[in-house]
């Protein structure tokens, strides 16, 4: 799948993709969808850390994107990052989120970090599960009845995979 580097202007198709996933599902916590600006703002500060914002575009259309940014803020855990997946309703389970993973984790290694983690929203979310599954990563927890979207109780999932060296041995 072509993947490539996400731009301001691919925030409009980004900003769709993702406001079906806020009004439809539970994978993201968010009930309500940002506008296209505020997705070019979150992408240019995620960018501008030095992380990874992908697209996979064909016959110029963005067909899903995703990209990693810090775990957490504080410093400790400078060497994990956390991903984000989310692809167009109509493309998936045709490899588009698989891509995307595996683009990211090869970037996540090249640029230092040594563990990706997970969050996964909902449990019963067995298309992200098994994409992160079928790409090395485990499940190392579960938080219950974390959320609340459309009316119900939502778990968290929290999967990992270690990048490189992992925890083998101290970064330089």
């Amino acid at each position: 799948m072509p993947l490539r580097d996400a731009t301001a202007e691919d925030a409009t198709a980004i900003a769709a993709i993702y406001a079906h996933h806020v009004l439809h599902g539970t994978g993201t916590f968010e009930e309500e969808p940002p506008p296209a600006a505020e997705i070019a703002a979150r992408m240019a500060r995620i960018q501008a850390a030095g992380h990874a914002w992908l697209v996979v575009e064909e016959e110029g259309r963005i067909l899903g994107y995703g990209y990693y940014n810090n775990f957490h803020p504080r410093s400790a855990y400078r060497y994990t990052v956390e991903d984000s997946i989310y692809v167009r309703d109509d493309v998936r389970g045709q490899g588009v989120g698989k891509a995307l993973v595996a683009g990211l984790l090869g970037r996540a290694e090249a640029a230092g970090f040594r563990q990706m983690i997970a969050v996964i929203g909902d449990s019963e979310n067995v298309g992200s599960i098994g994409l992160h599954l079928s790409l090395g990563f485990k499940q190392v927890g579960l938080t219950r009845s974390v959320g609340m979207k459309f009316g119900r109780w939502v778990d968290v999932v929290y999967m990992q995979k270690a990048l490189g060296e992992g925890d083998r041995n101290l970064p330089a």
